[in-house]
């Protein structure tokens, strides 16, 4: 079902039909505060407003969605860009590994006797080459393919981070307006309150206190009411910054939300995270760096090796090695011998292998922060949940039908002013904490996401 509130040019709807938003691959940072506990969401503002006022069947405004935000905040999100490029530049430190050193070409003039050039002995032509042992150029080619693995997830860290940013300032945006309808409520319910205790007032029957501590309220209200005002055109400044657009271009955007239960297990969260978090893919290809780096270390215990052919032509007869012979050729081979292996080698594996140790220790950290984050974030989703239920289905209403029989028993003179303010602030009050509530929950299964590293089974809203 899809109801929708209307004020001037402004819609909000508000969906429940069992299913969540279609989210895609890729998240993004850590949810920011609700702004001194007043910004909750919009999508159960718009419910509480429709539930406590008349609304019709209607259907969403038009705009842009969170998941339409996040593709255009991917194609023109500097960072974004940025991580590509080094993951694109990673790719291409792969082939020449496989590659030798380039080889060294030598022409040498030897002994001229007139000049630098002129009248040499001997022309000599060398073309040397360097070689490493073989299997060391795979490990290589191995360890590049790796570190490209690991600046992919990186990445997709920084997409998922940044989708969550995007979806939080067009959540947060939305919100700014659900309060500003929630507060225009209050403002107009604090105007019937001035309106009855001006009449009582005028006929003898309330004290001036109540007139003018209504008229204190009333005020207040509309400075709150600024107040959300400047809280959505600094969010709106946000939300285009992070797509990378002027701080005031307008934005239309798509205000349809939907609030369901989080049906999937804990434990199936936490086997999805260590399967699917990025930081705990690239700690374990870290790992595998690391084991490789070994395998490298332990072949510095072998020789490189050098090749050599060189071609000499004989210019003058006190330089040829027999008589008659014009020209020669030497062929030559070399290595290095590890003669110092107690300093160098084996100084070289030992630190590999305790780089090798933290990177395991790394790994088995960063599973265990994530495990525990999960829950944290399962959890208070699951009871964000139940109170933001809790006062949509019970509280609200009642909060709300003793704010309306407080009225009436005030124009009868039954209950006394500082009740009738009290209904009022306990009505309000119960909206506020409705809305707060199932932010929560929205915001959780968000950071729930980006907790995960992937998006939650459809199944699972």
């Amino acid at each position: 079902m899809t109801v929708v509130w209307q004020d001037n040019d402004r819609s909000v709807s508000v969906e429940e039909d069992g299913c969540r938003r279609e989210k895609k691959s890729g998240f993004g940072s850590k949810y920011q505060q609700m702004r001194s506990g007043k910004k909750f969401s919009l999508a159960w503002s718009a419910f509480a407003i429709v539930t406590l006022a008349a609304a019709g069947v209607a259907r969403a405004e038009s705009g842009l969605n969170a998941n339409q935000l996040v593709e255009l905040a991917v194609e023109v999100n500097p960072q974004i860009r940025s991580m590509r490029a080094q993951w694109n530049a990673a790719q291409h430190q792969i082939l020449q590994n496989y590659a030798p050193a380039d080889p060294t070409f030598t022409y040498t003039n030897v002994d001229a006797s007139h000049g630098i050039l002129n009248n040499a002995a001997t022309h000599a032509h060398s073309l040397t080459e360097n070689f490493q042992f073989p299997g060391k150029a795979e490990l290589q080619a191995e360890q590049a393919k790796t570190t490209a693995n690991i600046a992919r997830f990186a990445y997709e860290a920084a997409i998922r981070d940044l989708r969550a940013a995007v979806e939080t300032a067009y959540y947060q945006v939305l919100l700014d307006g659900g309060l500003i309808d929630i507060n225009g409520q209050n403002i107009e319910n604090l105007h019937q309150v001035l309106k009855v205790t001006e009449i009582a007032y005028s006929t003898g029957q309330a004290a001036q206190t109540d007139f003018i501590t209504a008229e204190v309220n009333l005020a207040q209200a509309q400075l709150q009411q600024r107040q959300y005002l400047v809280n959505k055109s600094n969010d709106e400044t946000t939300l285009n910054q992070l797509l990378y657009r002027e701080p005031d271009n307008p934005i239309a955007l798509d205000r349809t939300m939907r609030l369901s239960r989080l049906d999937l297990r804990l434990q199936t969260a936490v086997e999805m995270a260590f399967h699917a978090r990025q930081e705990i893919l690239a700690a374990a290809l870290t790992e595998r760096n690391q084991n490789t780096a070994l395998e490298l270390a332990r072949f510095e215990y072998v020789p490189d090796y050098n090749v050599g052919l060189e071609y000499d032509q004989f210019l003058q007869n006190g330089a040829q090695p027999l008589p008659n012979v014009t020209h020669g050729v030497t062929v030559s081979i070399g290595f290095n011998l590890p003669v110092f292996f107690w300093i160098h080698q084996k100084e070289d594996v030992t630190s590999a292998q305790y780089a090798l140790d933290a990177a395991r220790e790394n790994l088995k950290l960063i599973r265990s922060q994530t495990a525990a984050n999960v829950t944290q974030l399962y959890r208070s989703a699951r009871f964000a949940y139940d109170s933001a239920q809790l006062y949509k289905e019970s509280l609200i209403p009642l909060a709300n039908q003793d704010f309306q029989v407080g009225l009436t028993a005030y124009q009868s003179r039954k209950i006394d002013f500082l009740t009738l303010s009290a209904a009022l602030q306990a009505s309000y009050s119960a909206r506020v904490s409705y809305l707060q509530s199932a932010n929560q929950y929205f915001a959780g299964q968000v950071a729930l996401e980006q907790a995960i590293g992937a998006p939650l089974p459809n199944e699972a809203h």
